[in-house]
């Protein structure tokens, strides 16, 4: 069994959540806390550290006024907000505990997490999402969007402060902050107990581990991923450690627009955001022949000037990187909003190449890996200890063990503290202070994790030959054609694959192609269509053996999506339902 370790870079007497922000107010009153924007096109405006806590405390009050109690659960739905990281605050103010819930939920999640969480009071987004919520549950409801910050501040207005400073001061580190509900594939979702401890050291350890990321004068991120996740909420409370200055966007549809404007120097995104953002780029540059020859050419530059750091770059190399970035690459970056020199990424592998591809263009891309039970981060590419292709080593503070059948199991202050209501769930995951991740994946002799798997997706061929279905569906994922992929093959004599169309890349690739307007539908059925996914099948194989390799594939006329059912919150597929509702096109797949 290997094991490796990353020292605590902080004082094991860590603050609760609500102390962190007050060490902050006490450092830096007049600092900026985060910039908002009032409306579509407009300007952002700063808020100090005062201005926040100031506003936090008024929404406290309003929460005492409804009658929350130290404890009590509130929930939170909506998109990543202003709004959502003040009422996040002002819950912590108040003594009680945040529970989120995605805002894409269906009434019967909504129900279950509300129903488990014993929530008393629920803010939602919109009259939609109230509708949905009081037909769920049977508790108050709050619209943002028709004045709940208002009336909660109103409300609030007879409640002293003191009462609300006398709550701030009530959690230790070991006392529950927030009930986060795992975006399951399969069964309900289960609630995680996450503690202030869990949140706070981890912050401490990001900005004392990452400072030339997170805390260096003029740190900025604008958060785009949903509030509900671990991820950015790990991110919204390391910001308050750390100094740097937050901005929130809600609808991804501005995210380039509010990236020009913001100019964040970190962002945080999953791998498909990268993917996005490459092969949009090279569909733009596909309207000609020449530009796409350009993109390309300059594509190759940087991978190239990437993978020659290791050993140091070629006079050669430098100059055609200079002239690549002249061409093409600085555009990249200014989309971005021109400052971005760092990223950080999780929830799946990102890739050799883009990882590569992004550091050429001046992003370094800092994969990482963690769950929620580990409160975000647990193994994190460093800038100054950064293997691309790997997550990285332990982050400071953590330990990673590989147990003899390849999972990874996780330990130090981050790691939760149970299942909410389910003993059964809690003791299986966790074995004398190891949370056993259900993940699988290897630790290189300097102490590098590299996920390989899922310990329940194994498939095993009729042949005996296990195969970790993650290796092929993420390299196939990459082509800009492919959505979603769920290799099959259980009990087969071969792998196959199910292969969903990205509906938004499709009419560039086929305008770059030379090919007529399609739909998904049609272009499932497209000779032409087809052959472009058996040579992206080919290349996905070439890291695998035969008996592993994808062998045939079945196109479906529809993408896997939250509203059908098939993808979670997360965006992780459902690979028990895809498998159960498309079992007959699997069987068309193994027809001779």
């Amino acid at each position: 069994m290997r094991t490796a370790t990353s020292p605590s870079l902080i004082d094991p007497s860590v603050p609760s959540i609500p102390g962190l922000l007050a060490a902050r107010l006490e450092r830096d009153p007049q600092g900026t806390f985060c910039e908002r924007k009032a409306e579509l096109g407009g300007a952002w405006s700063p808020m100090t550290v005062q201005s926040f806590v100031d506003q936090v405390t008024a929404v406290a009050r309003g929460l005492v006024a409804r009658g929350i109690e130290p404890g009590d659960r509130v929930g939170i739905m909506a998109r990543t907000r202003f709004e959502w990281t003040l009422l996040d605050f002002a819950i912590w103010a108040a003594g009680a505990v945040p529970v989120p819930v995605y805002e894409t939920s269906s009434t019967d999640q909504i129900a279950w997490i509300l129903g488990d969480a014993d929530v008393r009071l629920a803010v939602v987004e919109t009259t939609a999402h109230a509708e949905a919520t009081r037909a769920a549950a049977d508790v108050p409801v709050l619209v943002i969007e028709d004045g709940a910050v208002e009336t909660l501040v109103a409300e609030g207005l007879h409640v002293p402060e003191l009462e609300v400073e006398r709550r701030s001061a009530l959690a230790g580190a070991d006392d529950l902050a927030t009930l986060i509900y795992t975006s399951g594939t399969t069964g309900r979702p289960k609630g995680a107990e996450l503690t202030h401890g869990n949140f706070t050291s981890l912050a401490l350890e990001g900005t004392a581990g990452l400072p030339e990321v997170v805390a260096h004068e003029g740190a900025r991120t604008l958060l785009f991923m949903p509030l509900a996740h671990v991820f950015a909420r790990y991110i919204e409370v390391m910001c308050v450690a750390s100094g740097a200055v937050l901005g929130h966007t809600p609808d991804t549809k501005n995210l380039l627009a509010d990236l020009g404007t913001f100019h964040p120097t970190f962002l945080l995104a999953v791998p498909r955001v990268f993917e996005k953002v490459y092969n949009s780029a090279e569909q733009k540059a596909a309207a000609s022949k020449l530009k796409l020859g350009i993109f390309r050419w300059s594509a190759k530059v940087a991978i190239t000037y990437s993978r020659a750091l290791e050993s140091g770059p070629t006079l050669g190399q430098r100059l055609r990187l200079k002239v690549a970035d002249a061409l093409v690459l600085h555009k990249l970056r200014a989309a971005l909003g021109g400052q971005a020199r760092w990223a950080i990424s999780g929830g799946a592998p990102l890739g050799e190449r883009l990882g590569h591809f992004y550091r050429g263009v001046g992003l370094r891309v800092l994969e990482g890996y963690g769950l929620t039970e580990t409160t975000a981060p647990t193994a994190v590419n460093m800038p100054a200890k950064s293997k691309i292709g790997t997550v990285g080593p332990p982050f400071p503070g953590a330990s990673i063990r590989i147990a003899d059948d390849g999972e990874i199991e996780i330990s130090g202050a981050h790691v939760f503290r149970g299942y909410h209501n389910n003993p059964e769930a809690t003791e299986a995951a966790l074995v004398d202070g190891w949370f056993h991740t259900g993940d699988l994946g290897s630790l290189d002799e300097d102490g590098y994790l590299t996920i390989t798997g899922r310990k329940k997706e194994i498939i095993v061929t009729a042949g005996g030959k296990n195969v970790a279905p993650a290796v092929l569906e993420d390299r196939l994922r990459g082509h800009p054609l492919v959505s979603q992929v769920v290799v099959v093959g259980d009990g087969r004599p071969f792998i196959g694959a199910l292969v969903t169309l990205d509906a938004e890349m499709l009419p560039g690739w086929l305008a770059g192609h030379g090919l007529p307007e399609m739909t998904v539908a049609e272009a499932a059925r497209s000779n032409a269509v087809l052959a472009a996914l058996d040579r992206a099948v080919s290349r996905a194989n070439e890291v695998v053996s035969r008996a592993e390799s994808i062998r045939r594939i079945k196109v479906l006329d529809l993408d896997f999506t939250e509203v059908n059912g098939y993808l979670t919150p997360s965006t992780k597929v459902k690979r028990s339902k895809v498998l159960a509702d498309f079992a007959a096109q699997v069987e068309e797949i193994y027809q001779a």
